[in-house]
């Protein structure tokens, strides 16, 4: 088994902290910004950062789909950290300060990929879709901030 990463960066017109406040809404701003790939999207618990837990399903393909219990946490200064219940998927946003009213958010997922020959299709797959989604994410974060 190997780790698969998936990595994409954009820089938003916004105050750092505006775009922290954002994405730590999963219970209004959050699921606007997810893409059509995620589907049943609840939050569980809390619904405002650390302590929050939220169910979703994510459709790599028509036939790949996973289903997610998502625990948010923020382990420290400009980092919300989001980690699958139900396997070692872990997806991490770090919002950093790079001007006035310009932040840079980094969009990072990481898991522990299959072996084999399945794995080998993950490996080469996975994070183009994945890649695609979190590319749709950063594009759904900006628009949002640009329209509050």
């Amino acid at each position: 088994m190997a780790q698969i990463e998936v990595v994409r960066q954009r820089e938003i017109p916004a105050d750092h902290e505006d775009v922290l406040d954002a994405l730590a809404d999963y219970r209004d701003v959050h699921p606007k910004l997810l893409p059509e790939q995620y589907t049943d999207y609840a939050v569980e618990e809390g619904g405002d950062g650390a302590g929050t837990v939220v169910r979703l399903r994510f459709h790599a393909t028509s036939k790949r789909v996973r289903d997610c219990v998502l625990e948010i946490s923020e382990p420290g200064e400009g980092r919300i950290v989001e980690t699958d219940r139900n396997s070692t998927l872990v997806t991490e946003f770090t919002v950093e300060r790079i001007g006035d009213k310009r932040a840079r958010v980094t969009l990072r997922t990481t898991w522990e990929g299959a072996g084999g020959i399945g794995g080998f299709f993950e490996r080469t797959f996975a994070p183009r879709s994945l890649g695609a989604a979190h590319d749709r994410v950063l594009d759904n974060l900006a628009a949002h901030m640009a329209a509050v």
